[in-house]
């Protein structure tokens, strides 16, 4: 192998790898919306502290 088709080879492999980082977001996570609370809220003078 010459040694400019590795350099080649090395610039194609990181700017593969930039373009992946700096590139739009592509996840397709699913709408959920707003969670429900069904918890009870802290009220301090019912604790047990």
């Amino acid at each position: 192998m010459s040694v400019p088709k590795v350099i080649d080879d090395v610039i194609v492999y990181f700017s593969g790898a930039v373009s992946r980082i700096f590139a739009l977001n592509d996840d397709h996570y699913p709408n959920t919306g707003v969670q429900p609370y069904s918890g009870d809220p802290y009220d301090k003078k019912h604790s047990s502290d």
